[in-house]
């Protein structure tokens, strides 16, 4: 069974008297060790479903279900601390902590804490290769690195699905080119389901799969 799915997932917005559909109806699977890359234009609704799949929003219709367990109104913050992880365009670091107390924190609302939380905050801040950068903040460390971090935190607690919005899109090529294959590894390696939301190109070089959404629809 798919470690991630959905069955037609609709998702709808009212703005004044009218409903917006956003959503049309997609079903969607993702296998552990699997990496999606979720493409299309702006406004088709790649990060309303991205949203969705990581437990911000619920659809309007349609059901996901992550681990074997349906998703509801009432599991979301369980289900999101439990089996997801999240890397950012913006990096989204608290810029008063260091490196390593950016993922420590991370896996404090997990419930991790004290030791615990140590430990697996440095093992995956060397399993992205910072361990010489764990004490620094991240005004003193570049786009790549702030990025590496962002890996780590959503590393962090061993959720078993990943789910990135635009990681490149802050990242000059090589750089980029670094982090992807940063990705590849890592899911391959602990066989994490990774999905990236992307306009990169680049992304289809890592993944195994390519799923395009138009106008609300995956085609």
């Amino acid at each position: 069974m798919s470690i991630l799915h959905t069955r037609n997932v609709q998702k709808h917005f009212t703005e004044g008297r009218e409903t917006v559909p956003v959503l049309r109806g997609i079903d969607f699977d993702v296998e552990r060790g699997e990496i999606v890359s979720l493409e299309g234009p702006s406004g088709s609704g790649k990060t309303t479903f991205l949203s969705i799949l990581g437990c911000i929003l619920t659809p309007t219709r349609g059901e996901v279900v992550i681990e074997g367990e349906q998703v509801a109104e009432k599991n979301l913050a369980t289900i999101r601390r439990r089996s997801l992880g999240f890397v950012f365009q913006q990096f989204n670091l608290f810029p008063s902590l260091t490196a390593l107390e950016n993922v420590e924190y991370a896996l404090n609302v997990k419930g991790v804490r004290g030791r615990g939380a140590r430990i697996e905050a440095q093992r995956v801040i060397d399993a992205v290769g910072l361990g010489d950068r764990q004490s620094f903040l991240p005004r003193d460390l570049s786009g790549g690195q702030k990025q590496r971090v962002a890996i780590a935190r959503a590393l962090a607690g061993n959720a078993p699905i990943l789910l990135a919005d635009e990681p490149t899109a802050n990242l000059d090529s090589a750089v980029g080119t670094q982090v992807l294959e940063m990705f590849r590894a890592l899911a391959k390696q602990e066989n994490r389901a990774l999905v990236i939301v992307t306009h990169d190109p680049k992304v289809r070089t890592i993944a195994d799969r390519v799923a395009k959404i138009q106008d609300g629809a995956l085609i």
